[in-house]
């Protein structure tokens, strides 16, 4: 091997190296300055950043279906909608005191139904039978650690449609049931 050849593979490195300490530096967190400018500028990015607030569910019947809908503040985190044999509240595992054959349990993740003093500001149902067709009860069954949790009871086993609306922010729940109008 010659002396040039090991020299130009040693300048290659070096200069390598260089280049990727320097996009490293470049590419590390800004700084608390930097990020309330880039916040001033995009204050959607902000809304994004902060966890969101579960602030209500609310129901309602309608000719074919009935609705729940459940109302948050700030952007729509992920929500998921499983069927369960039982609702129990998050936390004690107390079973829910809803009558009911069959179950859905609506988890809201990243979410809040309090603020940062520890204050709730949820406004809605806690725990409340329904007298609708398809929707018998509904109660808040969690607001720990990220999770908002929900539970929905029913007579006959719910076949449901889920979907979000924006402006304001909002989760939908509808069941179909036979017309009634």
């Amino acid at each position: 091997m010659s002396y040039r050849f090991v020299y130009r593979q040693r300048l290659i490195s070096s200069g390598t190296g260089a280049l990727l300490i320097a996009g490293v530096a470049l590419a590390a967190p800004a700084s608390a300055a930097g990020s309330a400018s880039a916040l001033a500028l995009n204050p959607q990015l902000a809304t994004a950043t902060q966890t969101p607030l579960v602030v209500n569910a609310r129901w309602g019947g309608h000719c074919k279906y009935d609705r729940l809908v459940i109302d948050v503040k700030g952007y729509l985190p992920q929500i998921t909608v499983n069927r369960v044999s039982e609702l129990r509240y998050d936390g004690s595992g107390q079973k829910v005191p809803l009558a009911g054959k069959y179950f859905l349990e609506i988890r809201v993740t990243p979410a809040a139904a309090h603020n940062d003093a520890g204050q709730s500001v949820y406004k809605g149902p806690k725990l409340l039978k329904v007298w609708l067709p398809k929707l018998k009860g509904l109660a808040l069954t969690g607001d720990f650690e990220g999770y908002v949790t929900f539970g929905a009871a029913f007579d006959t086993k719910p076949t449901y449609t889920t979907f979000k609306l924006h402006n304001p922010e909002r989760f939908v729940l509808d069941v179909k049931h036979a017309n009634v109008c």
